[in-house]
C-alpha cells in the first residue's frame, strides 16, 4: 500500500488529487455538532495543498436515497474545512455534473474544493457492479490521482471507496495509515492484559467481534443496551429494556465459551432504570431508580450502568496494557444517564496502557462529555470499520489501496 509520503515524494504539484474523505459529521440543521472527522482528515488535505496539488475532497453524509437532498448537503462540512485550513474552499453543488467539472477546472495549484454528497448519485452505493463502475468512471475524469483517507467508509464496497482506486494511481492518506497501525496493535501486536469494553444498543452489532475477541481478549466488559440480552440469557428480568431475544442462544454460547477459555466476561451488577425514556432535546431531570442488575422491575427500562458497575468496570481496566472501547454504556446524551460512559472514559484515561476509542458514538461521547481527545491513545473515526477489521473481515476500501 503506497503511502501519501511516497506520493508526495513523487511530486503532486499541478495534479488533480481526489481525496476520499469521511466528512459524515452530525448536523443540527446546518450546524455541525461534532467536527472530529473533518479535523482527522485535515492534515492529509493540508499536506497535499502545500505541495501544490489541486485537491478535490469527496465524501458521503447520512443516507440520502440516491438523489439530492438539502438535509444531507456537504456545504457545512466544506465551510468548516475551510476554517480549519485557513483558506477558501470551493464547493461544487453536484458530484460529477457541470458544477463539479467547472469547480475542479477552476482550481489553481494548492487550492481545495469539496464536491457534493456522493450518495446523491445512486451509483455510489449500488450493488450492481456496472452501475457503480459507471459512476466511478465519471469521478475518475475529475482527477489524476486518488488518495483514500475516509477510514469510516473503507468497509463499504462503494464506487468512491472500492471502484475508483482501480481507475487512478492511488495511495493511502495519513488517517488510514494511522488507523490501520492502531488496529494491528489490537489484533497482531496485542499487549496483555487486553481489556475490551463494548456498549451500544444492539448486541447483534457486536456478536461477530465478540466471537473473535473470545480468542484474544483477557476481559470483555458488556454495557449499554446490549447488556440486557446477556442478563436475560442468565435468567434475569430485564423489564422493558432493549432486548434481542433471538440472540439469547448465541449470547449463552459465548458466555459458556468465555468461561471455558478463562476469559472474564463482565456484566453490569446494578442499573439506572426508569419507566420512560428521557427527553434528549430539553434534557429535563429524569425520574429513575438504581437497582441491582438482576432486579429490574418489569415496568422499567435500563438506561445506564449503576455506580457499583462503574467502579467494577474501572477496576477491570486499571491494570490493562491494551484497552479497546466501542459503544456508550448508557443514554449519554442525557446528563442523568451519562455517568456510566463518563466513568469508562475516565478509566481509560487513568489506565497506563494503550487506549483506543472505537469511533462512532463512543468518539462523539468523549467530545460531548468534555474529555481531552489527545489524552487517549487513539480515537478512531470509523466505528463500523474498526469492528469489521477486528472481526477479521477484508475491508474493500483497504483492499482497493493495495498495489
Amino acid at each position: 500500500m503506497k503511502t501519501i509520503d511516497e506520493l508526495l515524494a513523487e511530486g503532486v504539484a499541478g495534479k488533480r488529487v481526489f481525496v476520499r474523505a469521511d466528512l459524515n459529521v452530525p448536523l443540527d440543521g446546518t450546524t455541525i455538532t461534532d467536527d472530529g472527522r473533518i479535523r482527522a482528515v485535515q492534515p492529509t488535505i493540508a499536506k497535499l495543498a502545500e505541495a501544490g496539488a489541486r485537491v478535490i475532497v469527496a465524501s458521503h453524509l447520512g443516507r440520502p436515497a440516491g438523489a439530492p437532498d438539502p438535509a444531507f448537503s456537504l456545504a457545512p462540512a466544506a465551510a468548516r474545512l475551510g476554517e480549519l485550513l485557513g483558506a477558501d474552499v470551493a464547493f461544487a453543488t453536484d458530484t460529477v455534473g457541470t458544477s463539479a467539472q467547472e469547480t475542479v477546472a477552476g482550481l489553481a495549484d494548492g487550492q481545495v474544493a469539496v464536491i457534493e454528497n456522493l450518495r446523491f448519485n445512486a451509483g455510489e452505493t449500488s450493488k450492481d457492479d456496472a452501475e457503480r463502475g459507471a459512476f466511478a468512471d465519471r469521478l475518475a475524469q475529475l482527477a489524476d490521482v486518488y488518495v483514500g483517507d475516509g477510514f469510516g467508509a473503507v468497509h463499504r464496497k462503494h464506487a468512491s471507496v472500492y471502484d475508483l482506486p482501480a481507475r487512478l494511481p492511488h495511495a493511502a492518506g495519513h488517517l488510514i495509515a494511522t488507523e490501520v497501525g492502531v488496529l494491528k496493535k489490537l489484533t497482531d501486536e496485542v499487549k496483555s492484559p487486553y481489556v475490551v469494553v463494548l456498549g451500544g444498543a444492539k448486541v447483534s452489532d457486536k456478536l461477530a467481534v465478540i466471537d473473535q475477541l473470545l480468542g484474544k481478549a483477557d476481559r470483555i466488559l458488556i454495557g449499554g443496551g446490549m447488556a440486557y440480552t446477556f442478563l436475560k440469557a442468565q435468567g434475569h428480568e430485564v423489564g422493558i429494556s432493549l432486548l434481542q431475544e433471538d440472540q439469547i442462544p448465541t449470547v449463552t454460547e459465548y458466555m459458556q465459551r468465555a468461561e471455558k477459555n478463562g476469559i472474564e466476561l463482565v456484566l453490569p451488577v446494578d442499573i439506572l432504570a426508569s419507566g420512560e425514556f428521557p427527553d434528549l432535546k430539553n434534557k429535563a431531570p429524569a425520574d429513575f431508580i438504581t437497582v441491582d442488575a438482576d432486579k429490574i422491575p418489569s415496568d422499567k427500562e435500563g438506561l445506564d450502568i449503576g455506580p457499583k458497575t462503574r467502579e467494577l468496570f474501572a477496576s477491570k481496566i486499571a491494570d490493562a496494557e491494551t484497552v479497546f472501547w466501542n459503544g456508550p454504556l448508557g443514554v449519554f446524551e442525557h446528563p442523568d444517564y451519562a455517568g456510566g460512559t463518563k466513568a469508562v472514559a475516565q478509566a481509560l484515561l487513568d489506565s497506563p496502557g494503550f487506549t483506543v476509542v472505537g469511533g462512532g458514538d463512543s468518539a462523539a461521547a468523549v467530545r460531548i462529555l468534555g474529555f481531552d481527545e489527545n489524552a487517549f491513545g487513539h480515537i478512531s473515526t470509523g466505528g463500523g470499520a474498526s469492528l469489521e477489521y477486528l472481526e477479521g473481515k477484508t475491508l474493500p476500501g483497504l483492499a482497493a489501496l493495495e498495489d
